[in-house]
C-alpha cells in the first residue's frame, strides 16, 4: 500500500493548485555557516478550493517538528521530499505552523571559511529547487506572498526580497525582517549574506535601487553599476508597465553558478562582472543587468506556466536587454548583436532538432532565437501595435502564470498578425527563414556590411581588397572591422600587413585585440607595432599580447616581463597568473622563483573564487609547474559546486592521468584528501 500511496501522491500532487490555493508564508530562518545548515519556523496560510485529505509542501532532505495543523498536532508524512499532511480537510481557510532543519546539498551555498570575514552565504533556486533549502512549492504555478524573517551574525548583512521592515540586534545576532506585497513562484525566493557597502539611486518613478557591493570593491561602483538607473528607467519606459515590486537590488557574490539570476526584486550576479574602468572593456555587467531586470517583468510578474513556454521568459528577457543596449550603444551594436545571435542559431539548426516550443529546447533557442522571433513580430506589427500588446499581456496576466497561447490572444486583440505562421516559422521549426531574416537585417548599415562581408569570405583576397579597405578607413562599427580581421587570418603576413596596419593606426579597441588573438606568430618586422598593443586599456588583449610576445621573441622577454610586473588584471587576476607563470620558465628573469612558485599556487586554493582558482591552475599545468601541492588544489576542484569548474579538474586528471607518472603521484596524495576528494580521485583512477 505504501507504494500504490506515494505513486497516488506524485500524481495528484501534480494538480494540487486546483484543489489547495497557498496565499502566504512567513518564516524565521537561522543559518549554521559551520555546519553549513539552516533551520526555521514555518507559517503557511493557505485555502482548501475542493475537499482533500492530504497537500504537499516540497522539502527535499529535511527533517520537521512541532507540526500544527490551525494550533493543532497533525498527522504528517516525511517522504524526504515531500512534507504530506494528512487531514481531512474540508474547503475554507487554514494555517500550518512546523519547524524544520535541513544541510542541503544544492541551493544553499555556503563560500570562505565559517569564521572568517571573506564568508558569504546565498541561495539559487533556478526552476524548481527551493525545496532544497526552504520548504516550498516546485510547481511554478503555485504563486504566494514570502516574508522572511532571518537571524545572523550582527556583522555581515542580510538581504532577501521584498523590503527590509524591521532590522533588530540581539548582542552578536541580528535579525533581518523583509516583506513582499504581491505573489511570486517559489524558485525567485532568495537571500544573501556577506560583508557589503550599499549605494541607494532612484528610479525616475521613485523606486529604491539598492546597488551592493563587496567592501573591498569600493572603487569599482562606477564602472560595474554604470548604466543601472538608465537601464531601470529606460525598461520601465519601453515596457509601458511600471516596475511591479516595491523595491530592486542588485548583489554580486562569490562563486555564482551564472552570470545572474532574476529572484524577484534582488538580482543576484556573479563577481566577474565586477570591474574597474579598464575591465569594463571586455567584461561588464550592462547586458546581465538589463536581462535580469527585464525579468522582474518577463519571468517574475508574469511566469510561464511550464517549461515548454519557457521562451516567454528569456526570450522576452534577451530582447529587451538588446533594446536597452541599443539605447546606450547605439543602433549599429544592436544590429551587430542580432547578426551575430543569428549566425550562432543557423549553426546549431545543423544539428538542433528540439524547436522553442519544448521543455528541453536548448537555452541558444529560448534565449537568442526567442529574442529573435520578438524581433521579427516587433517588426512586422509595428512599434506602437507591440508596445500596445505588451502593456496588455502584463496587466492581463500580472502575478499569473500564461502560456504562448495566452501571449498570441493578446497578439490576435491589437493586431493581424498571423501567429499560426509565426509559431511553425519560429517556435516549431529548428531551421530558419534567411531571406526573411536578411530582410530584417539589411535595414541597417552595418548588418548590410556584415551580410556582404559574409558573401565574399571565400573569395580570394585579390577580388575583395577594396572593399576591406574601405571599412577599415571608415567610421563604420568595430564588428565589421573585426570581421575583416578575421578573414586575413589565413592569409600570408606579406598579403595582410596592409590592413594590419591600418588597424594598428587607431584606437579602436576590440579591432587591435582582433589584431592580437590572429597573430600567433609574429614576425619580426610586425613586433613593434604588436608591442603596442601592451598599453592597450584592455585586459584581455594585454594577456594574449604579453602570452604571444613572449613566446616569439625570447630576447625580449625580461622587457615583457619588465613591464608588465605590476599587472594584476581582472578580479580573477589574469594578468598576475601568466607573469608568475612566465616568470618560472624565464630563468634569466631575477627574481625569487620559490616566492613566485607559492604565489601562483596560493591562487590555485581555496582562498580564491573558482575562476582565479583555474586560471592559476590552467597556467601551472600548462607550463608544467607541477608538484603535489598542484596536484591536490586540482582534486579539489572536482568537488566544487560550480559544475564550470569541477567539470575542468576531472576532465584535466583525466589527461594527466595518461601519463604513469602522474597516476602515480595522484595516488600519493590520495591519503591526505577529504572523503569527497578521495571519492571523485578514486572514480578518475578507477
Amino acid at each position: 500500500m505504501k507504494y500504490l500511496f506515494l505513486f497516488i501522491s506524485t500524481f495528484v500532487f501534480a494538480q494540487q493548485t486546483k484543489t489547495v490555493d497557498f496565499t502566504s508564508v512567513s518564516a524565521h530562518l537561522s543559518l549554521n555557516a559551520v555546519e553549513k545548515s539552516i533551520s526555521g519556523t514555518v507559517h503557511y496560510s493557505f485555502e482548501v478550493l475542493k475537499t482533500t485529505d492530504t497537500i504537499k509542501i516540497d522539502a527535499q532532505n529535511m527533517t520537521f517538528s512541532k507540526v500544527l495543523l490551525n494550533k493543532m498536532n497533525v498527522q504528517f508524512i516525511n517522504s524526504g521530499k515531500q512534507l504530506l499532511v494528512v487531514y481531512p480537510f474540508q474547503k475554507g481557510r487554514n494555517e500550518l505552523v512546523f519547524e524544520y532543519s535541513a544541510k542541503p546539498k544544492q541551493t544553499l551555498y555556503f563560500v570562505g571559511s565559517a569564521n572568517s570575514e571573506d564568508l558569504q552565504i546565498w541561495t539559487q533556486g533556478q526552476g524548481r529547487y527551493t525545496s532544497n533549502w526552504f520548504p516550498s512549492f516546485d510547481d511554478v504555478n503555485e504563486k504566494l506572498i514570502f516574508n522572511l524573517n532571518i537571524e545572523f551574525d550582527s556583522d555581515f548583512q542580510v538581504i532577501s526580497n521584498g523590503v527590509l521592515k524591521q532590522k533588530t540586534s540581539n548582542g552578536k545576532k541580528t535579525f533581518w525582517h523583509y516583506q513582499m506585497k504581491k505573489p511570486m513562484s517559489s524558485y525567485l525566493l532568495m537571500f544573501a549574506i556577506g560583508k557589503f557597502e550599499k549605494k541607494v539611486q532612484f528610479s525616475k518613478s521613485k523606486i529604491p535601487l539598492e546597488l551592493y557591493l563587496e567592501n573591498k570593491d569600493a572603487a569599482r561602483f562606477e564602472p560595474t553599476y554604470r548604466y543601472s538607473a538608465k537601464i531601470f528607467n529606460f525598461l520601465e519606459k519601453e515596457i509601458g508597465v511600471k516596475y511591479p515590486w516595491k523595491i530592486y537590488k542588485q548583489i554580486p557574490v562569490r562563486d555564482f553558478l551564472y552570470a545572474g539570476m532574476e529572484n524577484t526584486s534582488a538580482t543576484l550576479f556573479a563577481t566577474r562582472y565586477v570591474v574597474d574602468s579598464t575591465g569594463f572593456v571586455d567584461r561588464n555587467y550592462t547586458n546581465v543587468d538589463a536581462h535580469e531586470l527585464a525579468h522582474q517583468w518577463f519571468g517574475d510578474l508574469v511566469t510561464a506556466a511550464s517549461g515548454k513556454h519557457h521562451w516567454l521568459q528569456e526570450g522576452f528577457a534577451t530582447y529587451y536587454a538588446l533594446l536597452a543596449e541599443k539605447s546606450i550603444y547605439g543602433e549599429d551594436y544592436f544590429y551587430s548583436k542580432m547578426y551575430e545571435s543569428i549566425q550562432q542559431i543557423k549553426y546549431a539548426s545543423r544539428t538542433d532538432s528540439i524547436p522553442i516550443l519544448n521543455e528541453k529546447a536548448s537555452s541558444l533557442s529560448f534565449y537568442q532565437k526567442g529574442a529573435w522571433a520578438l524581433f521579427a513580430m516587433h517588426q512586422e506589427i509595428g512599434d506602437k501595435a507591440f508596445k500596445k500588446i505588451i502593456k496588455n499581456y502584463l496587466k492581463k496576466y500580472a502575478y499569473k502564470n500564461v502560456t504562448t497561447e495566452d501571449f498570441f490572444a493578446e497578439v490576435k486583440k491589437v493586431s493581424r498578425f498571423d501567429t499560426d505562421s509565426f509559431s511553425k516559422e519560429w517556435l516549431e521549426s529548428t531551421t530558419i527563414n534567411t531571406p526573411n531574416v536578411n530582410k530584417l537585417l539589411v535595414k541597417n548599415k552595418i548588418t548590410k556590411i556584415l551580410l556582404e562581408l559574409d558573401k565574399i569570405k571565400s573569395k580570394p583576397l585579390a577580388e575583395k581588397e577594396g572593399f576591406f579597405k574601405l571599412i577599415l578607413l571608415s567610421d563604420a562599427h568595430y564588428s565589421a572591422k573585426v570581421m575583416v580581421v578575421n578573414q586575413l587570418r589565413n592569409e600570408t603576413f606579406e598579403a595582410k600587413k596592409p590592413y594590419l596596419e591600418l588597424v594598428m593606426n587607431t584606437k579602436n579597441l576590440p579591432v587591435r585585440q582582433a589584431v592580437a588573438y590572429s597573430l600567433p606568430k609574429i614576425p619580426e618586422e610586425f613586433r613593434m607595432d604588436y608591442e603596442s598593443l601592451l598599453d592597450d586599456d584592455s585586459y584581455q588583449t594585454q594577456e594574449i599580447a604579453l602570452l604571444y610576445l613572449w613566446r616569439n621573441f625570447p630576447k625580449n622577454r625580461l622587457d615583457y616581463l619588465e613591464k608588465s610586473k605590476d599587472w594584476i588584471g581582472f578580479n580573477d587576476f589574469n594578468l598576475r597568473t601568466l607573469w608568475l607563470s612566465l616568470v618560472l620558465k624565464t630563468p634569466e628573469y631575477a627574481v625569487h622563483k620559490e616566492d613566485v612558485t607559492d604565489e601562483l599556487m596560493s591562487y590555485s586554493s581555496e582562498k580564491y573564487e573558482a575562476t582565479t582558482r583555474q586560471n592559476a591552475l590552467e597556467r601551472l599545468i600548462g607550463f608544467q609547474i607541477i608538484n603535489d601541492t598542484v596536484l591536490i588544489n586540482l582534486v579539489k576542484s572536482t568537488t566544487h559546486h560550480m559544475w564550470q569548474f569541477s567539470k575542468f579538474g576531472r576532465d584535466t586528471i583525466r589527461t594527466l592521468l595518461k601519463n604513469q607518472e602522474y597516476k602515480d603521484a595522484f595516488l600519493r596524495i590520495l591519503p591526505s584528501l577529504d572523503e569527497k576528494e578521495q571519492f571523485q580521485l578514486n572514480r578518475l583512477l578507477n
